[in-house]
This record gives structure tokens, sequence and C-alpha cells, in this order.
């Protein structure tokens, strides 16, 4: 078998390659090393530095959490209160307090209306969404997402009513406000019956359509 010939263009093409990386190896080595040079000190502005959030002895210890920078303050036990009001679908977190299906209606006539519609069907002109329909839409060509189709948990509706709305004063309602509207709601969805009354032992009770329509996340709360 005879061995194709190399053209001589080609050989001297292929030593260049084989001595470049060679050749830029030895201008490396020659070449002295410098790094970039330091940020020029800026002057004294005579303000005060923060504290370091580094203990003084740090011999002593370790940086914590408490350290502040020379700034904020800890939050009151109130101010944490005022936040820490999210419900749970096994009724955790969930106040005193209960709200019937008449005294929703009234509520929601004065407080919603103007946002999800007489029907609680939404008000597509102005973006208000719909509250009620939908059910065993998820999974078609137009799904339609409301508290009657979508949520799994009543608890989510308690929350989220008492936290975020009305739009125009969020946590402005009462827990027995928010018991009384999410009752009349799930009462317009067909969930209840117009004589339910909801509290924090009832409420949890409350099988929603969607029940099983969402996967449990299997990853732990903490890593």
């Amino acid at each position: 078998m005879s061995t194709p010939r190399q053209s001589p263009l080609g050989s001297a093409l292929a030593l260049a390659m084989a001595l470049f990386p060679l050749a830029g190896l030895a201008q490396d080595a020659a070449a002295p090393r410098s790094v970039a040079p330091l940020p020029a000190e800026l002057p004294d502005s005579g303000e005060p530095t923060p504290p370091s959030p580094v203990v003084a002895d740090e011999a002593a210890g370790t940086p914590g959490l408490d350290a502040d920078f020379g700034i904020g303050r800890p939050a009151t036990a109130e101010e944490i209160a005022a936040i820490d009001i999210d419900a749970t679908p096994d009724g955790q977190g969930l106040p005193d307090g209960r709200g019937s299906y008449a005294e929703g209606k009234a509520l929601y006539d004065e407080r919603c209306v103007a946002c999800h519609g007489e029907n609680l069907k939404g008000i597509p002109e102005t973006g208000g969404p719909a509250l009620i329909g939908g059910r065993d839409t998820l999974a078609g060509d137009k799904p339609l997402k409301t508290v009657e189709s979508y949520l799994a948990h009543a608890s989510t509706l308690y929350d989220y009513i008492h936290r975020a709305m009305p739009m125009d004063a969020p946590g402005s309602l009462t827990p027995d406000q928010v018991y009384a509207i999410s009752a009349y709601i799930l009462g317009r969805a067909g969930i209840l019956d117009e004589t339910a009354v909801l509290d924090r032992e009832t409420l949890p009770q409350v099988r929603m359509p969607n029940a099983e329509g969402f996967t449990a996340d299997p990853r732990p709360e903490r890593l």
C-alpha cells in the first residue's frame, strides 16, 4: 500500500501549527509578569464608617446575624406579628373569628364587586379576575384559573384575602370579614351551601374541587 504524499505547503503549515504553542510559551516565560495596579486611596471624606460585622476580637468569635452595619434596627414583636399571618392547609395560623355566607355577601357587595363583578366572573375590561367557574378546564385548551377550579386548599383563599385584599386597602379586613367573604365565594362556587359558617375549625375541613390537582414537593424544607 502506498502512503499519500503531502505537498510542501501542507508540510510547512503543519510544522508552523505544531511550533506555534511552543513559541507562545517561550514568549510568556521571557516576558515579565504583571498585575493590575491597586486603586488609588480615596481621600478622607469625614463621613463615619459603618462598623464591621466582625466582632471586635476575631479570635473570640465569628460574625453573627446580629451585626447591623450601622443601619436599621431589629423588628419589634408587633411588626413581626403584623406580617406573620400565613395560614396553612391544616389550619395553623388561622385566627379566631367566624363569618357566614350572608355576612360575606354584604361585604362582597361593598368591598369586592368593583373588581370581580356582581356574578363573581370578573370584569375583563378592567382586568378583574373571575373567582368562580372554570371547574375541570385546567387540562383543556382554554383553562380558567379561579378559586373554584384551581386552589387546592381553602386556607389559600383565606390567606390571600387577609394579606392582599381589597386591592385599595390590603390587610384592612378583620378575621371575621375574611371568614365571611371566603364563605360567600365558596358558596357561590357550589363548594359550600349558603348556611355555612367558617372559622378556624371548619375552614380546613373544606374540600376543594382541585384538591388532588397538585403534586407534593418532595424536597426537604432544609438542606
